[in-house]
């Protein structure tokens, strides 16, 4: 509904040995729903038997119906909950994706982009392969089935070496659970433990939902299999691809801000770049709000450092669907209305800071500044606790092209103009890296910079699979 939003592709979570598998994918999966909207799937494995339910919607909508679940029978099983960034946003496309192969099945979850995926399509459709989908997800199977190694773990491993790009991938066998994570390790992906139980999922806040422990990160380059037999570390990769090119946006913007990913607590991360922000651009002004919800953490820190008081002066209605306004009606102008309200009597009378995690097309952010001052504001500052974005995304982040992102084409002060703000500053790149604490670990800032870790198809006319 709002053109502002910017989505990941999506959240990813599997449970090995437990009798609940389905009803735990499912409350990890709702916990993860931030991540994806668009659709949801889960398939378990019962002796050998998969059993598979997905569909369009948020994950309460598609197993509202509590036969559904109950359908999933079997003690392992793996979840996904999705929003398109390669391939078409239809029901062909919803994962877990499923295989036979040498008599065994095989599912798939997937998070990330595959940067080579037009290459390696042309390769397989000449060669022969059918496609069932139009995601890159699907390849990764066609490759393992290819595979002409002996063992389970050899066929994915020779299908990892061809790929390149963003993943964090979950597999379910007919007697395990197989993960591993890109040589850059550019999305999260964590193991956690319940009792006799094993989990993996992009963030440790599903973990919370169902009382389970975080045991550690999937490593870059990774590749952990847990069956009856234990659990088992193997590294297809050479040493030499391991670079950590962790994305930052995760911890900006996309994660909860109750997860820990890539070793650090969101909450902690986000609380130090407002931190930062208030030291790089202080203002005087008599309160401080944020964009909810999103930018809240960051706000508090903007808050603790500049010594302004916080104040709750937008509050988001949580209850819109993403279909509640046609985008073929012509009022456009009370989108903003029906997701924000500002609180006049906050805000009226008063110098305000405004402080969000980013600025897309800055569409929504002029919107939201005229709602401030229709309630009365007298000044409002505008502070963004992340540098301008300047190129789109390549590993899995749904980005809008560089002619469509205002970084890109327009100065601070030219942008400053459009969103009819008093004063607006961005944190600086140096700002926002300093902010994680982990040590000899790099990050990836390609939208910040235009520099990314991996060569990128060409975003001018860059390959697709399929016009989207």
């Amino acid at each position: 509904m709002l053109e502002e939003v910017i989505h990941d592709q999506c959240g990813i979570f599997a449970v090995f040995n437990n009798k609940e598998a389905a009803d735990l994918i499912y409350f990890g999966l709702y916990a993860l729903q931030h991540r994806g909207q668009e659709s949801a799937g889960i398939v378990t494995s019962e002796d050998a038997q998969f059993h598979l339910h997905k569909g369009m919607g948020e994950v309460c909508e598609v197993f509202g119906d509590k036969s559904n679940l109950e359908r999933l029978r079997g003690f392992n099983g793996i979840g996904h909950t999705r929003y398109s960034t390669t391939g078409a946003s239809s029901i062909i496309n919803i994962q877990p994706f499923i295989i036979t192969n040498r008599n065994e099945q095989l599912a798939i979850g997937h998070n990330g982009n595959l940067t080579n995926a037009y290459d390696l399509r042309q390769k397989l459709d000449a060669a022969g392969s059918i496609f069932q989908t139009t995601s890159d997800s699907e390849i990764i199977l066609h490759l393992i089935a290819k595979s002409k190694k002996q063992t389970r773990i050899e066929r994915i491993a020779d299908a990892l070496k061809k790929i390149k790009g963003a993943y964090s991938l979950i597999f379910l066998t007919n007697n395990s659970i197989i993960a591993t994570r890109d040589p850059n390790g550019f999305k999260p992906l964590c193991i956690g433990k319940l009792k006799d139980s094993y989990f993996f999922t992009s963030e440790t806040c599903a973990l919370d939902i169902i009382g389970a422990e975080y045991i550690r990160d999937v490593e870059p380059g990774e590749l952990v299999e847990i069956s009856d037999k234990g659990i088992k570390s193997y590294y297809p990769h050479p040493k030499k691809s391991i670079k950590h090119s962790f994305c930052i946006f995760e911890f900006i913007y996309f994660a909860r801000p109750d997860s820990k990913i890539f070793g650090e607590n969101v909450d902690k991360v986000r609380r130090r770049l407002g931190r930062q922000l208030a030291k790089e651009h202080p203002v005087e002004a008599d309160i401080v709000i944020g964009i909810p919800d999103s930018a809240n953490t960051a706000t508090l820190g903007y808050s603790e450092e500049s010594g302004i008081r916080f104040e709750i002066g937008l509050i988001r209605n949580h209850y819109v669907g993403r279909t509640f306004i046609d985008p073929q009606q012509k009022i456009r102008d009370l989108d903003v209305k029906v997701k924000f309200n500002p609180v006049k009597g906050v805000l009226e009378g008063k110098r305000v800071i405004v402080v969000d995690d980013s600025i897309v097309r800055g569409t929504t952010c002029k919107k939201l500044v005229k709602l401030i001052r229709d309630a009365g504001a007298k000044e409002v500052h505008f502070r963004v606790s992340s540098p301008p974005i300047i190129s789109p995304c390549f590993f899995g982040i749904d980005m809008p092209t560089k002619d469509e992102l205002i970084g890109a084409n327009y100065t601070v002060k030219q942008i400053e103009k459009m969103l009819g703000v008093d004063s607006l500053r961005y944190l600086s790149l140096e700002g926002m890296l300093s902010m994680p604490s982990l040590p000899n670990t790099t990050f990836c800032d390609g939208c910040f910079t235009g520099n990314y870790p991996l060569k990128t198809p060409q975003e001018n006319g860059k390959k697709r699979l399929f016009k989207i």
